[in-house]
């Protein structure tokens, strides 16, 4: 294979392989060398047996893949053979991985060695809390009667379950705590490549054609984290607006592939990975 000697670290996200053409997608995705890691910023499915299906297709071909769970993943769909909620469903779709030689947020943090490293890699899986909030609104149910009103609402709010959590908030809480405290405990010296489903800040939201959805993209309670430790890319997803962002002069990278009718619309060729480390305009 052709590609950088000592290989290469990819990422993508939003593969939504329940489409027929998303899935032919990923039957074409190759790596460039032997050596190449692959990191999957969530919603690759709904149903376990798609995930499991997209996540070995793909750890058969690259030489790790690393992923991060969306919001997709934890549905619990009607279509779902399996019928796990919240936090059971999770720790499920983490079995799965294992089994598969692939690595979640509940692993410990790999070190890439390859060309531009070291970096550690962590994936993490931190949901939200709805505290990114619609212009003109102060609380979280100020913010949903909004949405009720336009009509955008996201599906979790009928089938991504917290059990045993009270409510999706206090359960992205607790997630970001245990997170907060792997991160803080990393060495200094070693940049890191975070990897999440939704953005650490709320500013790639800015773009989105509905404010309100920002409810469902993440946390001000990280909205800090990367000037507080050492990174060298925030990668996430979501969105479905792939792009590159810079805040304080840290990287961000939406890696989505997105559903058919949205890259239908774009120039790029839909499927391509978006290379993290090295970086591709060759800075480290």
């Amino acid at each position: 294979m052709s590609g950088t000697d000592g290989g290469q670290l990819w990422a993508i996200s939003d593969l939504h392989i329940g489409y027929d053409e998303n899935r032919a997608l990923v039957e074409r995705m190759r790596p460039e060398s032997d050596e190449d890691w692959l990191l999957v910023a969530g919603d690759v499915a709904e149903t376990v047996e798609d995930i499991v299906w997209a996540l070995k297709t793909l750890a058969g071909r690259f030489a790790k893949v690393v992923w991060a769970p969306g919001n997709h993943e934890l549905w619990t769909h009607p279509r779902d053979a399996v019928t796990l909620r919240g936090a059971a469903r999770y720790d499920h779709l983490v079995e799965q991985c294992r089994a598969l030689g692939v690595l979640t947020p509940e692993d410990p943090y790999p070190v890439w060695d390859g060309p531009g490293g070291p970096v550690t890699v962590a994936p993490l899986f931190l949901l939200y809390d709805y505290s990114f909030l619609p212009p003109g609104c102060a609380t979280k149910d100020e913010g949903l009667a909004y949405a009720h009103k336009t009509g955008v609402l996201c599906t979790d709010e009928h089938l991504l379950h917290p059990d045993p959590y009270p409510s999706r908030e206090a359960w992205c809480r607790a997630r970001v705590a245990e997170t907060e405290r792997r991160l803080a405990a990393l060495p200094d010296d070693r940049p890191l490549v975070l990897v999440n489903h939704y953005p650490l800040h709320r500013h790639p939201t800015d773009v989105l054609w509905y404010p309100e959805f920002a409810m469902w993209c993440g946390t001000v309670l990280t909205d800090d984290w990367h000037r507080r430790f050492n990174l060298h890319t925030m990668v996430y997803g979501h969105l479905h607006i792939p792009r590159t962002t810079w805040q304080d002069g840290v990287r961000f990278e939406e890696v989505s592939v997105g559903y058919p009718r949205e890259w239908r619309k774009r120039d790029q060729p839909p499927g391509r990975l978006r290379r993290i480390v090295p970086r591709e305009d060759g800075k480290r």
